[in-house]
């Protein structure tokens, strides 16, 4: 039987798949097809190169190639073999260096100091493609394979490692970074900005990169016997933390209060006859600028070299970041001294741009998991505008109360999400990013618009805890959580859809012992609710939580704490919150959603 013309539609060309041309040369034949002779900056991830904003690597390729440059890649090179990162010769300018998306300590180690059995940053999952602590390895291999070329540091590991610090799985106290890297620059935070302005001075034949905002130096000892340090912050030497611990605490928290780019002051920390001089946080991108880096041709996908997918981009693909920055202050989360405390926000014309461009792609299924960043509900919303901001070294906007100049523009992010559900080929939008509770309950038109239209099923919160001392201590609010939840379960019902919660509770914190992770304990027995995950507490390199681990001491009040250190301890914590098979579970209770274990390990 023959099909009528009048009801045949042809199907749509589908788009070719994206090419090596298309993506930033991993190899000399890349760069031959190009017509490139050398490069002027390589790129060393210890993440596989997948084109997209979320991973440092291709943001900062991009940018560097906007302005004009010649950028190469190479992803997770094998650390034994020093010409790994030798293929596509010596660059012009210098050689970046980025341990990836997470510190390669917590890529390859589980809370329990054991080793992963999957990394989500590399091809099919296959973990021990990056070596421990490869930032340094990466480096250190720099500066051997190409003698006298630059080599900068960025990335989160660095951003983290960039004064001394605690290491949780080797159980010490680690100089800075920049000690054992034999790196001539760090870039800590978001890089943009000070990238091109290395790039800037290199171009000019200058090598001095002392002043450039979100950077660190380790200057030699005739450098620091010389330098004027009258405007810096003396923070406790290395030698000073050898020799007590506890000055850990004062060190993270003087360093935390600096993190401001409006009032924040240069740094110096000794390490015996060296210093190394950290200078005042850059300005985060807004406005338009932000707009365009969002708007780089990235091609969203894996480099076509790969014929294995890379699980922690499957999770993302089809997610916007729509906002940077974090103004919670969180003390076991390191975005506030990654990305910062004041915010930045995409614009609503920019984000559809983007919402279209990915619906007129060839994989798109319809369905935007996520439109977000690290807060999801703080899109729109305004720190570091108002006089008393650029006053302020308060490591939250949050906490113990939203600031009184702390503006929320629900406006705004309700106009983005109806724009982004409307558009042609989207069926659904989705946000994952985490919520703050707080934030939600003040905002109740946005609210809605998320329970009624934007839940995939189960919404991500993130209380942490019950006991409102542990709470103090995390620098989370108390009390949200049973509001927050009856309200989602009445909306939910208002909108006829059965929806679930998924919360994250964290084990063994600082100042919890057994009888505060009780409470815990006897709130989920209540509801009559089980958990399939729990997060066991690591100390995150430079955090809040990390200082009150190691000095044992509260990070609000100095006064000492208990620490559960002992493996059997942390797993009895553990137990109390995992589901009993034999409890009934409530139909309309907490639900849990497939994550992988290191992404346990960093949600906020």
């Amino acid at each position: 039987m023959s099909v009528s013309p009048i009801n045949f539609k042809p199907k749509p060309k589908a788009k070719p798949a994206a090419k090596a041309a298309d993506f930033l040369p991993m190899s000399r034949a890349e760069m031959d097809a190009r017509g490139w002779t050398e490069l002027d900056v390589l790129i060393i991830t210890g993440d596989a190169y997948v084109d997209h904003p979320s991973f440092g690597a291709a943001m900062i390729g991009r940018v560097l190639e906007a302005e004009g440059l010649r950028v190469g890649i190479i992803a997770q090179p094998d650390w034994t073999n020093i010409e790994s990162i030798q293929v596509m010769g010596t660059p012009k300018l210098f050689v970046g260096v980025s341990a990836g998306n997470l510190d390669s300590m917590l890529s390859n180690y589980t809370a329990a100091r054991h080793k992963r059995k999957e990394d989500v940053y590399s091809e099919g999952g296959v973990p021990g493609k990056r070596p421990n602590h490869a930032a340094v390895v990466y480096s250190q291999m720099s500066r051997r394979a190409f003698p006298g070329v630059p080599v900068v540091l960025g990335g989160m590991e660095a951003s983290m490692r960039r004064v001394a610090h605690y290491d949780y799985w080797e159980d010490k106290l680690r100089p800075s970074i920049m000690a054992d890297a034999k790196a001539d620059l760090l870039v800590y935070g978001m890089g943009e900005t000070p990238v091109r302005e290395i790039v800037k001075r290199l171009r000019d034949d200058n090598r001095d990169f002392s002043g450039i905002r979100g950077t660190a130096l380790f200057l030699g000892s005739k450098a620091t016997a010389t330098a004027d340090f009258s405007d810096c912050i003396m923070l406790p030497s290395w030698e000073d933390l050898q020799a007590d611990k506890k000055h850990l605490m004062r060190l993270t928290k003087v360093v935390e209060a600096q993190m401001t780019p409006h009032c924040g002051k240069r740094m110096v920390q000794m390490h015996g006859n060296r210093a190394v001089i950290m200078e005042a946080p850059t300005f985060p991108v807004d406005g338009p600028d932000l707009d365009a880096l969002y708007e780089l041709p990235f091609q969203r996908a894996s480099h076509p070299s790969y014929t294995e997918p890379v699980p922690g981009f499957a999770t993302i693909k089809d997610s916007i970041i729509v906002s940077r920055g974090c103004a919670g202050g969180c003390t076991f989360c390191g975005l506030g001294f990654h990305q910062g405390k004041f915010l930045s926000s995409r614009s609503v014309d920019s984000v559809l741009k983007e919402v279209r461009k990915l619906a007129e792609s060839e994989n798109f299924r319809g369905t935007i998991s996520d439109l977000g960043g690290p807060t999801a509900n703080l899109y729109a919303a305004k720190n570091g505008h108002a006089d008393e901001c650029k006053k302020c070294h308060r490591p939250s906007c949050l906490w113990p109360s939203i600031c009184p100049v702390f503006e929320i523009n629900e406006e705004q992010g309700i106009d983005l999400l109806k724009g982004a559900r409307t558009q042609k080929g989207v069926k659904h939008v989705f946000i994952q990013s985490g919520i703050r509770m707080d934030v939600a309950l003040r905002t109740p038109a946005y609210m809605k618009e998320i329970v009624q239209h934007h839940v995939s099923g189960h919404m991500k919160v993130a209380p942490e805890h019950m006991h409102p001392d542990v709470l103090r201590r995390m620098r989370k609010p108390a009390g949200d959580f049973q509001g927050f939840m009856e309200k989602f379960f009445e909306l939910s019902e208002e909108a006829g859809k059965e929806q679930y919660l998924v919360p994250y509770f964290i084990s063994s914190f600082p100042g919890c012992t057994e009888k505060e992770m009780g409470a815990v304990e006897q709130f989920l027995k209540k509801e009559g609710w089980n958990l399939q995950q729990v997060q066991d507490f690591i100390p995150l390199p430079m955090t809040g939580s990390a200082a009150m681990y190691v000095t044992g001491l509260d990070i609000n009040s100095e006064l000492p704490i208990p620490i559960t250190r002992n493996a059997g301890d942390r797993e009895r914590q553990k137990r109390m919150l995992r589901p009993n098979p034999n409890d009934k579970v409530r139909q309309r209770g907490i639900g849990s959603a497939p994550r992988s274990e290191a992404q346990l390990d960093t949600v906020e």
